[in-house]
């Protein structure tokens, strides 16, 4: 049975940082495993139902269509920009929408980009929070792309994080745990992290 996973992206531009990391994740997934169904939702499109499901307290058919995919997938890719230093309003208010028990259990992988890699811990301080409350299945692998990363230099050390997260996020949602041991690498002086003193960012 191929596996189905869908990507809530919250960018807020046709052709936004978090919409090419969201398709980032597709491309890894295709790759690692081509019979798997991939979906990117783009939060921008939902903007007026997210809102109206707020104040009146119910989903839209559209909305309610997407909150049923988010329900049937085997497992999801969460992509958020990053505004003052946390997720901005319309993604709070999107999982704010979905029943508290639909994430349980869900193998969730986060990701998020920003304008400077200062914001690279908002994945760990801002975003898995969020997601423990919801008692989602947070892979370890939490991925953050700053302008640095897009560019000749970073590109790599990007794709890198992104494949180790697919992977991790395959291996959960296959029941093979995380798939990573004791034995494994971390990328502290990953590009991004190193690009942090770069007085230029």
């Amino acid at each position: 049975m191929s596996l189905r996973i869908v990507a809530v992206s919250a960018g807020m531009s046709d052709a936004s940082s978090t919409s090419l990391l969201a398709n980032r994740y597709g491309e890894a997934i295709r790759a690692a495993r081509p019979d798997a169904t991939f979906e990117v939702v783009s939060l921008r499109d939902l903007a007026h139902d997210i809102t109206d499901a707020t104040i009146v307290g119910f989903a839209s058919p559209r909305l309610q269509h997407v909150i049923d995919q988010i329900a049937a997938a085997d497992a999801l890719v969460v992509v958020a920009p990053t505004y003052k230093a946390s997720y901005p309003g319309l993604f709070k208010s999107f999982f704010d929408a979905l029943d508290s028990d639909l994430l349980i259990g869900k193998p969730v992988a986060l990701a998020a980009t920003g304008g400077t890699a200062r914001h690279s811990l908002v994945v760990d301080f801002a975003m898995r929070p969020l997601f423990a409350y919801m008692q989602a299945m947070v892979v370890p692998t939490g991925v953050f792309a700053s302008p640095h990363d897009w560019g000749t230099e970073g590109a790599d050390a990007l794709g890198g994080r992104v494949e180790r997260a697919v992977g991790e996020l395959l291996s959960v949602a296959e029941g093979g745990g995380t798939g990573r041991t004791s034995d494994d690498s971390i990328d502290l002086f990953s590009e991004t992290m190193l690009s942090i003193s770069d007085p230029q960012l």
